[in-house]
């Protein structure tokens, strides 16, 4: 297929093609849907404008619809001879309009097509990511409904700290979530900003109506700057890989949790057989590759950022086809992250918890504040009750009942304040998802 670019029937060399366009074909599959409908919102406001009539605004906007329709049917392919996806969108217009369908591409370029493309493309990825984390979320809210009460060692420095319970535990990772998505609703508003009409990079000549396309593509405002708006490629992508780093680390950390938990020499938590594996020479084994698995690829997701800072930060402004890159890191670890929440949303239910753990003599230190806080309450001074149940301890002589715990505070094993994490997640993500 001719270049859209090509002033003459000169091919371009073959090696140098297949560098060039790499493995830009693969990705744009995930755009086309995108590259129309940017089509026939431009299409639209070049008739609005006076820049084509009205007919030709309509006839190419029906060849438009046949192409999306094809593509939502699942029937439409990308030539493996076009160089992108807005290579063979003109094509199929000017195969079916002749001179008409060349008018396309009046007032803008392939930079500001493939920055739309890729901004409407990863805001809808990131309602889709939100969607997930919200599944997450709710199963980590009514696990940690359900088992409130039931204790669990603390730790810090992996040492025995304090007494700790699995509503804490849950309610914790659900806490976290609560700010990975206030960290894509950031970003999603950085996003939405439409840079149609920027062309490549300094505008145009032609009295094009920005606020038409913004408006027709749903955009909540538009990148005004023409310069900033190419500038905008690469940064895009880097903030969302820095909010998808961030939730990626939530679900990294409660993957090894759920590692450490599962092993025998913690023995909180257990799963159904049919959720681990087991050893080629080791018939006992229940291994929680899935977790691993998780946490080994949100650990690759959480290198995202350092990536795009290493092929961005030392361009100047204007485009530059290092920016090509930039889909072929994020689109594959936006696959990644989601399959990791939905594994994580099809296993976590199966978790069975464990009651009873803190009864084990080896824990019975986890109370040492406890039994302080007893002793301040009944007149002691803290430096002084600290002293004396430190000595117990050293004398073998401490002992606390299970059954005086009583935490009242908000966020503590008492007052979990689920309730009021669940609203506030819930208002972000119903504008994350609206």
């Amino acid at each position: 297929m001719k270049k859209i670019w090509q002033k003459d029937d000169n091919a371009t060399n073959i090696l140098v093609n297949q560098f060039t366009v790499g493995k830009d074909l693969d990705f744009d599959e995930r755009l086309a849907k995108y590259d129309v409908k940017g089509s026939m919102a431009h299409c639209k406001m070049l008739a609005e404008v006076g820049i084509i009539s009205n007919e030709e605004s309509k006839q190419m906007v029906s060849v438009l619809a046949e192409i999306l329709e094809d593509i939502e049917n699942g029937i439409f392919e990308i030539d493996k001879s076009a160089e992108d996806i807005h290579s063979q969108v003109e094509s199929i217009l000017i195969e079916k309009l002749g001179d008409t369908g060349k008018k396309i591409h009046t007032a803008r370029s392939r930079n500001d097509q493939v920055l739309l493309d890729i901004k409407l493309y990863l805001v809808d990825e990131i309602r889709e990511i939100t969607a997930l984390t919200d599944e997450f979320f709710q199963i980590l809210i009514k696990l940690a409904e359900q088992h409130k009460n039931v204790l669990l060692p603390g730790y810090t420095h992996l040492q025995i700290a304090m007494p700790s319970s699995f509503g804490l535990w849950f309610g914790a990772y659900a806490e976290a979530l609560l700010d990975d998505v206030e960290m894509l609703f950031s970003v999603k508003n950085i996003i939405n900003k439409n840079p149609l009409g920027s062309a490549a990079g300094y505008g145009s000549s032609f009295p094009i109506d920005r606020e038409s396309t913004t408006y027709n593509l749903g955009f909540q405002s538009m990148n005004y700057n023409s310069v900033y708006a190419q500038m905008t490629r690469g940064k895009s992508e880097k903030m969302l890989s820095m909010a998808m780093a961030t939730l990626a680390g939530t679900l990294g950390k409660f993957s090894y949790d759920v590692c450490l938990y599962l092993s025998q020499n913690f023995d909180f938590i257990s799963f159904p057989k049919e959720f681990t594996t087991g050893s080629s020479i080791m018939p006992h084994k229940k291994n929680p590759d899935i977790f691993e698995l998780v946490r080994a690829r949100c650990n690759r997701i959480q290198a995202l950022p350092n990536e795009f800072i290493l092929l961005t930060n030392n361009l100047p402004s204007g485009y530059h086809r290092d920016m090509q890159l930039t889909k072929e890191i994020l689109f594959p670890a936006i696959d990644s992250l989601k399959e990791c929440l939905a594994i994580l949303n099809y296993t976590l239910p199966n978790i069975q918890v464990k009651d009873g753990i803190l009864e084990d003599e080896k824990y019975k230190y986890l109370f040492s504040v406890e039994k302080i806080n007893e002793e301040v309450k009944n007149g002691s001074s803290f430096r002084d009750a600290y002293v004396k149940v430190g000595q117990e301890i050293e004398n073998n002589e401490f002992d606390f009942e299970i059954g005086n715990l009583n935490h009242t505070h908000q966020g503590s094993i008492g007052n979990l304040c689920l309730d009021k994490i669940e609203y506030q997640f819930n208002k972000l993500k119903n504008k994350l998802l609206g």
